[in-house]
């Protein structure tokens, strides 16, 4: 059982009871019982190329974005022999393109010297190479991999502070609440279910209370009506 109170945002709210959190995950589970991320990938490997660009760019961008880049290097190999210019050419649509080019291809170097050309399910090893961080880590150890681990982006964030069911300061803090609160059954998809639920209903700006399926349970006192 968490405390009974938490603050979010300069507020204090009541804390979700565990009952409560499992009947939120009940519900997303009827809607939705396999939820998928919305990035476009082949495999363990352009799974994290798509998710490094990912950063600061819509799945949307980053899926136009590869068509043709996973065309020309679908592999570590392929990758570091079209080179960081040829990398640009395909992402230059997506923000901070050269960086994440550089990235992309001394990944794919590192995957190649360090790892048999191979993505490991390890996270420490994962966060070694450039542009990974732990969120990425965590996606693709769970979509690639099949780990219960939850990845935090802005929209799950948004959610777990808003409602109150997991409020933190830190992506890593909502992480930790969920990793600790989120029944067992529930963990694998868990992050899909909050990242689609921010993304498409408790939106930052217009979020669609009326038809949202955890309305009752949320803690949000600015609901519109």
């Amino acid at each position: 059982m968490a405390n009974a109170a938490a603050a979010v945002h300069g507020r204090t709210v009541t804390a979700w009871t565990d009952a409560e959190i499992t009947e939120a995950f009940r519900r997303f589970e009827a809607l939705n019982p396999e939820p998928k991320g919305e990035l476009d990938y082949t495999d363990a490997f352009t799974l994290l190329v798509a998710v490094v660009l990912s950063a600061q760019a819509t799945d949307v961008g980053v899926n136009k974005a590869t068509r043709g880049l996973f065309a020309a290097a679908p592999t570590p190999a392929g990758m570091v022999a079209l080179g960081e210019e040829g990398v640009a050419e395909h992402i230059r649509t997506l923000g901070l393109f050269r960086g994440k080019a550089k990235n992309v291809v001394e990944l794919s170097r590192l995957l190649l010297a360090n790892h048999g050309g191979v993505v490991p399910a390890d996270r420490e090893a994962l966060e070694a190479l450039p542009g990974v961080g732990r969120k990425t880590a965590n996606v693709v150890l769970n979509i690639a991999f099949g780990l219960p681990t939850i990845a935090v982006d802005t929209h799950l964030f948004r959610v777990a502070n808003r409602t109150g069911m997991a409020p933190g300061a830190t992506p890593l803090e909502v992480e930790l609440a969920l990793e600790a609160r989120v029944p067992a059954r529930f963990k694998l998809h868990a992050h899909h279910w909050l990242i689609l639920h921010g993304r498409y209903i408790c939106k930052a700006r217009a979020p669609d209370c009326p038809i949202c399926p955890i309305n009752d349970l949320c803690r949000w006192t600015d609901k519109p009506l």
